[in-house]
This record gives structure tokens, C-alpha cells and sequence, in this order.
């Protein structure tokens, strides 16, 4: 090995196309050499450069507030990697001709730290606001908002841990063990594609921004015509005088009524391009057994049930399954039902869990330093400590920020100190486990550990739901940011990037992410009124744990206590089924729809079904166009339709505090 290519100061050698193949049996220095001979330019192209952090953070705000929407319209959010790489590679390339030639080019490695900005303003910020404090505002007797500072430290301190604990992990699991994080690796595949100025790739990108359009469009028409006067006026007008072109919140507008004469939530179809998107990314099997859990519930079992409470009214002592809202003039199955996904899911996640023991043993491995003596002078250890982030920086940071967090448990939440410091030591272990299963799987278990920090605050706080709810808070944002984070790195390490940079980068993204994401949520949600339209099927399984965990199980309806042992046989027996038959696997319905379908309504469950048979349909008829434009087009109906509503319902809000 010559000199120059050890050099970090000198340059390395040109490789046209793919570099050379690595042994298998390289050794954690030999893996190093080629990655920085083969792979590595992040100290000769403009990388962390003021453009692609304004860029990443305009970016990551708005994917921030789309996915606090999907997160309390879906249950979950959608990564951003793929998303704003496009987006920013389009909008820039869009300024450049604007600009007559005056702007430069946008390189490689400034769209991707650009890209780890905004991955991290929009994964590391947003669902924690909709679950933790979400259930927080359901489960406070007066419905009381917490305090918005209290809601951004909790939401940067949690972000920034997330941030800093993705990095002594990241050389075992990136550099040496090379795990294959599927999505990062999309999204590096999708940067070097584009840089490659192919006519498949410049497709693509028009297809997203086309179908951002079109989501938005979606977004607008279905609005409520009473959320704003002008745009109900303008409905009126194209009603009156060429065409209606307001799309219904439902079909048809009462929904279907099986249950005595009154309709059901959300029992219809919902014209949504966000769903149906989401539907064909998700896939057929999943979307399925959605709709079949949902059909079941709204079909049969409710009317079932509702039979019999009609059967029993008045008598003493009896509660009814299906409860009504809206005054008494509709049923609302999904309140009874989500007792049953959330069992479903929960045992299913910790099934899963248990069945990861390997992947859980090789993460506190990982932890292990073979050598902790100084570097010699000149060699790859050296060169590689010079350009990865120094643990250092990870103690100045973690012992502040973990001391912050500690402390806002206790002012905030009236967490005893010793179990606020389990509560951030807890985070770390997540940490290991959920980087690891994302890195092997692209499969992040946050939930059922989620679910685990809440089982653990049951026995420390016994009855108190607010240190349940705040402890799987702090472990789940933790380790969720930090396995989307580490994502990113993996992606930069793929493209040659500088950790160092791409961690400023995301750092970066945290502060920005809660600039957006906490106002969000005060005008997306100005009171329990607000927070009640949504479907919350996330939201309401962290609201269920919480309240069985403090009040006790007898305090729930029989047919309630039965549910939930059949969803914990389901949760545990399908995953075994899977395990026991791989090659049934295809055949058995998804344990994680089972269980989602009971916790959304019906409406969405339709609208799943109808995206999963459309992206079906489209890859049997023409599997080539489908590869190529089935993710950008669903992606951008997703991102348009949800930073649309979101936007209008700031300003709906935002209106209304004005008036």
C-alpha cells in the first residue's frame, strides 16, 4: 500500500465504476484501507456547506410536520432518505436555471448531508409527540395540553441522545460487521442514479414531484368545506356553476348504518391518496389482513356485540362493548377493538423480540473494544480516528444532555430521580437492539420495546400513568432517532462521506426538526376536540398499555378481558407459525395488519386494500414501469397530501387564534 493512499492529506486513487471486491475474511484494518482508498471523498468534495443545510432543514421541517400527520392518521411515518434526496436534487437543479448558470451544481456528498439533516429534523422529532404526548393529553382528566417548553426539551433532549448514541455503536456495525440497512442503501443507490444523469432517474424524480403535486391537489379537495370560508365559498361556486369537485371526507357522507339505525365511525370508503399510497408500499399481504380484521369487526362482531348490550340495558353492573359518541348518535366499535389490535401487536412485537435473541447477544458483543491503546503514527487506525467522530465528543455531549433529561422528568413529570436515570440508561440498551435490527432487518422493534419501558415503569411507578407513558417516551424517541440516524451514516459511508460532518449535519436537523414539529403540534392539535378526528391507532395502543398497566385489568368489560387473550394467542401464535414453517410464511396473514386492523378504522383499512391491489395489479401488467415509478409515485402522494393537511390544519387553527 503506497503512501498516498494512507495519507489523508494526499490524494487517493481515481476508480472508474465499482471499487474492487473486499475478501471475506478482511480483517477490521484491511475493511478500513478499502473504504478509504476505494470509497472515500469527503475531504475533496463540498460537502457540509451552508446550501445543503438550509436545504435539509427547509426539507426536513416539512417532512417533520408530514410525518407528525401520518402518525396520528396511520400510526407511523414514513422515512424521508429517498424523499428529499429527490426533492432536493430536483428543487436545486430548478434554482440553478433560474439563476442563469450562477448557482453550482449541487455535489453527491452535499445532497446526502443534506439528506441526513432532514432524515434527521423529520424521523427524530415528530412520532414521540403524537404517542407520548398525545396519550398524555387522552388521559389527563381535564384533556390539558402539557406545557410547549416542557414538549421541546423533551423533544431535543430525546433527539440529540438518539443522535449521540448511534455513535460508538456505529464502526462495530457499520465498518466492521458491513450490515446491509436496506433503506440506507436505497438511498445512497438513489443519489449515485441520480448523479449519474440517467433518463430512468430523471423519470423518477418528475414522478414524485408530479405525484407531490397531485397529493397536495387531493389534500385540498378534500378538505371540509366549513375549515376555511373562502375555500367553502369556492366549492359552492364550482358546485353552482361548472362541477362539484369536493371530494367527501367519506363515502357515503353518514357512513353505513348496521347497528340499530346509527352508523359507525369511519365505516365507508375515504377518498385519500395518502392511504391509498400508503396501501401499495405496504403491500398486499399486509393490507389485506388489514381489511379482513377490520371487515370482521365492522361486518359481524360489532353488530354481535351491540346485540347483546341492547340485550342488557339497564341492568346493573353491566357495561356495554360498543360504546357511542357524538351524543349518543354513533357507535364507535374501534374503542372496544383496540384493546384486542393492541394485544395483538404488543405480543407479536415481543414474540419477534424474543426471537432476535441472537441479533440482541451480537449488540452488547459489539460493545466489547478490542484495543484501546494509542494508534501508531501514519497507520490506517490513525487516519480512520482522524476522520470518524471522536468518542469524546460523545461524553461532552451525552452527560449534559442525559442530565437535562433526568432533570426534566423530574420538574416536569415528578419522576423520582433514580427511576428518571433508569429511564436514560434503559435508552441506551434500546439503542443497541434497535440499531442492530434495523442494520439486519430494516425492521425497527421500537414499539414492542416501547411496550417493554412501560412494563418496567408498571413495577417502578406502579398506577401512575403519566411516568409509564413518559418513560417509553424517552427510551422510544431515543432509539428511534438513533436507528434512522445511523441509517444516514451508513448511507454516507456507501457514498464516501465524512461521519464527522453528516453528525454536525444531523445534530443540525434535531434543532430544526423541533422548530417545526412543536408548533405543529399546538396548531394541529389545539385541544382534545382536534385530537379526537384523527384516527390515533398508535396513539390509542400507548393510551390502552398505560391504563391496563395502572388501573388493572378488572376494570375493563368482560368482552374486553376476553379480546385481549385472544389477541395475545394471535400476537404469539402466528409469529411461531413463522417461525416453525418459513415456507408457509407467504400464506399467513401479517400478525402486524391482524392487529392494525382493529386499531384504524374501516375506512382506512378499505383504502389500504384498494393501494395494495393497485400496485399488485401494476406489477403483473407491466413490471418494469412498476419498479421504476410505483415508490416515487406513492411516496409523493404521501408527502403532498400530508404536509397539505397539515398546513391547513395549522391555519385553520392559527385563524381562529387570530380571530
Amino acid at each position: 500500500m503506497s503512501a498516498s493512499a494512507l495519507d489523508p492529506g494526499l490524494p487517493r486513487a481515481e476508480v472508474q465504476g465499482d471499487p474492487p471486491p473486499l475478501a471475506p475474511n478482511a480483517t477490521a484494518e484491511e475493511k478500513d484501507r478499502h473504504w478509504y482508498t476505494y470509497v472515500y471523498q469527503g475531504d475533496r468534495v463540498p460537502q457540509l456547506t451552508v446550501r445543503a443545510l438550509i436545504m435539509g432543514a427547509v426539507l426536513g421541517m416539512l417532512m417533520a410536520t408530514s410525518n407528525l400527520y401520518t402518525v396520528l392518521k396511520l400510526g407511523w411515518s414514513f422515512g424521508v432518505g429517498v424523499t428529499s434526496c429527490v426533492l432536493s436534487y430536483v428543487i436545486w437543479n430548478a434554482l440553478r436555471v433560474l439563476s442563469v448558470g450562477r448557482l453550482t451544481a449541487m455535489s453527491i456528498l452535499e445532497n446526502n448531508c443534506m439528506q441526513s439533516t432532514a432524515s434527521s429534523a423529520g424521523m427524530a422529532t415528530g412520532t414521540t409527540i403524537a404517542t407520548c404526548f398525545g396519550a398524555l393529553l387522552i388521559l389527563d382528566p381535564a384533556h390539558r395540553h402539557v406545557a410547549w417548553p416542557i414538549v421541546a426539551a423533551f423533544t431535543v433532549t430525546t433527539g440529540i441522545m438518539g443522535v449521540l448514541l448511534a455513535v460508538p455503536i456505529k464502526r462495530q456495525l457499520i465498518n466492521y460487521e458491513q450490515l446491509p440497512f436496506p433503506s440506507a442503501t436505497a438511498v445512497a443507490t438513489t443519489l449515485k442514479s441520480l448523479y449519474a444523469h440517467g433518463t430512468e432517474a430523471l423519470h423518477k424524480a418528475y414522478a414524485l414531484i408530479v405525484a407531490l403535486a397531485v397529493g397536495a391537489l387531493i389534500g385540498v379537495l378534500n378538505t371540509d368545506e366549513d375549515q376555511f370560508v373562502a375555500l367553502g365559498q369556492f366549492f359552492t361556486w364550482m358546485r353552482t356553476r361548472i362541477v362539484n369537485i369536493h371530494m367527501p371526507a367519506l363515502v357515503p357522507a353518514a357512513g353505513i348504518r348496521l347497528l340499530a339505525g346509527k352508523p359507525m365511525v369511519g365505516f365507508g370508503f375515504e377518498p385519500s391518496g395518502l392511504l391509498i399510497a400508503a396501501g401499495m408500499i405496504i403491500g398486499l399481504r399486509s393490507s389485506l389482513s388489514m381489511f379482513a380484521t377490520s371487515g370482521a369487526l365492522y361486518f359481524f362482531i360489532a353488530p354481535w356485540l351491540q346485540s347483546i348490550d341492547a340485550a342488557h340495558a339497564g341492568v346493573a353492573g353491566y357495561v356495554a362493548s360498543i360504546p357511542t359518541v357524538a351524543g349518543g348518535t354513533m357507535f364507535h366499535p374501534m374503542r372496544w377493538s383496540l384493546w384486542g389490535g393492541a394485544s395483538i401487536m404488543v405480543f407479536a412485537g415481543l414474540t419477534s423480540l424474543a426471537f432476535q435473541w441472537p441479533t440482541i447477544v451480537r449488540a452488547f458483543r459489539g460493545l466489547r473494544r478490542k484495543n484501546t491503546a494509542e494508534p501508531p503514527k501514519g497507520s490506517m487506525q490513525e487516519i480512520m480516528a482522524g476522520i470518524e467522530i471522536p468518542v469524546r465528543w460523545v461524553v461532552i455531549g451525552i452527560i449534559p444532555v442525559g442530565l437535562a433529561l433526568v432533570a426534566l422528568q423530574i420538574i416536569a413529570f415528578r419522576i423520582q430521580w433514580w427511576a428518571g436515570l433508569i429511564a436514560v440508561g434503559m435508552s441506551f440498551v434500546l439503542v443497541l437492539v434497535a440499531c442492530r435490527a434495523v442494520g439486519e432487518t430494516d425492521t425497527n422493534p421500537i414499539g414492542a420495546m416501547g411496550k417493554v419501558m412501560q412494563l418496567l415503569f408498571a413495577v417502578i411507578s406502579p398506577g401512575n400513568t403519566t411516568h409509564n407513558l413518559v418513560s417509553a417516551g424517552v427510551g422510544a424517541n431515543s432509539a428511534a432517532a438513533s436507528a434512522e440516524l445511523l441509517g444516514d451514516l451508513k448511507a454516507g459511508y456507501l457514498l464516501g462521506n465524512n461521519p464527522r460532518k453528516q453528525f454536525v449535519a444531523q445534530l443540525t436537523g434535531v434543532l430544526f426538526g423541533t422548530l417545526a414539529v412543536v408548533p405543529a403540534w399546538y396548531l394541529m392539535i389545539p385541544n382534545i376536540a382536534a385530537l379526537d378526528k384523527y384516527p390515533l391507532p398508535a396513539t390509542q395502543v400507548w393510551v390502552a398499555v398505560a391504563r391496563v398497566l395502572s388501573a388493572g385489568i378488572d376494570s375493563l368489560p368482560m368482552s374486553v378481558r376476553i379480546v385481549i387473550v385472544l389477541g395475545a394467542l394471535i400476537g404469539i401464535g402466528v409469529p411461531l407459525l413463522e417461525r416453525l414453517f418459513p415456507r408457509a410464511r407467504p400464506w399467513l396473514p401479517s400478525v402486524m395488519g391482524l392487529g392494525l386492523g382493529w386499531v384504524i378504522f374501516f375506512s382506512n383499512a378499505l383504502s389500504f386494500a384498494i393501494g395494495a391491489l393497485i400496485a399488485w395489479l401494476w406489477r403483473r401488467l407491466h413490471q418494469r414501469s412498476e419498479k421504476i415509478y410505483m415508490v416515487p409515485v406513492a411516496s409523493g402522494l404521501i408527502a403532498g397530501e400530508s404536509i397539505l393537511k397539515a398546513l391547513l390544519a395549522m391555519l385553520a387553527t392559527a385563524i381562529g387564534l387570530a380571530g
